[in-house]
């Protein structure tokens, strides 16, 4: 006789005990329902706590109810789409926070969150474009958002955050732009190239890859013997990098080759 052998236990018995311990969980712990609570001062202060609590679902649902049911001239309208945004950021859904957060701006453009909320909008669309190779459909709406508050609130302590954010995201910009260039470079396209190029230095000209976008439209018109842009380039180079070796030993480069060519 096997020793480790039980008495056999019916699969209704196993699933009456199985439901059993189930609704005792649930007993303990009920689904959190905003319509339960008697007006929208109490909910808000549930909404705050499960907010505080970190139970962000639960602080999504409050929040969520209370900017559809209170009167848009509500002084808890306002705050209520703000924490909604920071219960929904806090649980990975971005976009909706976003879309929250530039509710309050929107709607509420006087109110004091407005700057903060601009702000936070624009770095929950930052969140959504992490990396220059994919699109870059949310960089652009973080970017427009961002230079909205810049100009809607030149004030507000929250501004200098701002430029330091779109100053990452312009570097992500030119970088994409850059990697576009420098893979028609690779294939021999420098035509194409030069377009990518030009327009890293033109539209991000303090970026890090502006740089080595120079450099590539150097070669480039070098590749293609174009000798009046090299040397244009050249020059836009050296003031742009006055103590940069590399450049100038290629800009050296260019103009003894430069001085080597007959004229016709």
């Amino acid at each position: 006789m096997n020793r480790f052998a039980r008495p056999a236990l019916s699969i209704r018995s196993l699933v009456l005990g199985a439901a059993l311990v189930l609704s005792g969980a649930a007993a303990c712990h009920p689904e959190f329902n905003p319509k339960l609570y008697p007006n929208p001062e109490t909910l808000f202060s549930v909404g705050l706590k499960e907010l505080n609590a970190k139970h962000w679902e639960n602080a999504t649902k409050a929040f969520d109810e209370l900017t559809r049911d209170l009167p848009a001239r509500d002084p808890l309208l306002p705050l209520s789409y703000f924490y909604l945004g920071q219960a929904q950021s806090s649980d990975g859904d971005h976009l909706l926070a976003a879309q929250s957060f530039n509710r309050v701006a929107d709607a509420f453009p006087e109110d004091s969150l407005a700057p903060i909320s601009l702000y936070r909008a624009g770095r929950e669309y930052k969140k959504m474009w992490r990396k220059p190779d994919l699109d870059p459909q949310y960089g652009i709406q973080a970017q427009t958002t961002l230079t909205s508050l810049e100009a809607l609130y030149p004030d507000s302590k929250y501004v200098e955050q701002a430029k330091t954010m779109l100053a990452a995201l312009d570097n992500m910009f030119a970088e994409k732009d850059f990697k576009t260039g420098y893979s028609y470079f690779r294939r021999h396209a420098y035509d194409s190239g030069i377009i990518y190029f030009k327009d890293v230095i033109r539209l991000h000209p303090t970026a890090p890859a502006t740089r080595d976008a120079y450099i590539y439209l150097l070669d480039s018109y070098q590749k293609i013997n174009y000798r009046d842009d090299a040397t244009e380039t050249c020059g836009a180079m050296l003031k742009a990098y006055p103590n940069d070796k590399e450049i100038a030993n290629k800009c050296g480069s260019v103009s003894s080759a430069a001085a080597s060519t007959p004229r016709t």
